[in-house]
């Protein structure tokens, strides 16, 4: 009777640590990593931009399957958000605003970063690729960019260093909107004053990541509230209008235009997806 109960002791044990585990860590791949600041000094005289992007993921992520080729979250060379024709990397190479400087891997989960710098103004762009599976870690980072905890830079060259992540003026998310199936068990609130300005294409992100941000203290230029595509053309024109210090009325007004113009959904479409400000509106 004893070893009977042992058992039935030790399989409830198992039962309630797989349950804890579970809820602790509800994403796809390793735990989320917290980011903190660096304490690295960087040019100041140049503005920055922060894309992160969270790869396609057939396997990994709550979205409607994708072509295999495209839907690989582990190889961004041929991904739907990344290597593809309206992809961020192949989009803003081709664009005439911008010039690629630097290609390099920096671990499993950021599988790429670029740094582009605009061919007019003192600015420079980062953009991860984050591998899919690790779409928490992509979201966190995100928003631990955006309130301030994490700071960070990117060597250019031997002679430049520039702020990117909290250091950012503009920082966006690109991707699979991960939290209409989890949630992340943090609170990112501000760290230091500073409002950061934040563009977040994924679908119903004002719904989703609202809770997020209010504690965070940022200014959502563009963000949706239906579902939507987050391909590069909708955040590669309101950058341009963010650039020209545009209201954020005007740089919506460029984002709505780009997404009806690649999305055939005409204007009264696009402005049923994308809107502006509204962090107190869920």
């Amino acid at each position: 009777m004893a070893s009977y109960m042992d058992k039935i002791i030790r399989l409830l044990f198992c039962g309630i640590f797989l349950l804890v585990y579970s809820c602790q860590y509800p994403f796809a791949g390793t735990p989320v990593t917290e980011r903190r600041e660096q304490h690295i000094q960087f040019d100041s005289t140049y503005k920055s931009i922060h894309i992160f992007v969270a790869l396609c993921d057939n396997e990994n992520q709550g979205i409607v399957k994708v072509p295999a080729s495209i839907g690989n979250g582990q190889k961004p060379s041929t991904n739907l958000y990344w290597g593809c024709g309206y992809g961020i990397k192949t989009f803003f190479k081709k664009s005439a605003e911008w010039k690629l400087l630097k290609t390099n891997t920096i671990n499993d989960t950021i599988m790429e970063r670029l740094v582009f710098k605009h061919t007019s103004q003192k600015y420079y762009l980062v953009a991860d690729a984050y591998n899919g599976k690790y779409i928490a870690q992509c979201i966190s980072d995100f928003l631990s960019s955006s309130c301030g905890r994490w700071k960070d830079t990117v060597h250019v060259n031997d002679n430049l260093t520039i702020g990117c992540c909290g250091n950012s003026q503009l920082i966006s998310y690109i991707g699979h909107d991960g939290l209409m199936e989890h949630i992340l068990n943090d609170r990112f609130t501000n760290t230091d004053g500073k409002k950061r300005d934040v563009i977040i294409l994924a679908c119903k992100s004002r719904t989703y990541f609202s809770p997020y941000l209010e504690p965070a203290n940022v200014n959502p230029i563009v963000w949706t509230k239906h579902f939507m595509a987050p391909e590069a053309y909708t955040i590669h024109d309101a950058i341009t209008g963010y650039i020209k210090k545009e209201s954020n009325q005007k740089i919506l007004e460029r984002a709505i235009k780009a997404y009806a113009t690649y999305q055939k959904c005409g204007i009264r479409g696009a402005k049923s997806i994308l809107v502006t400000g509204g962090l107190d509106e869920k």
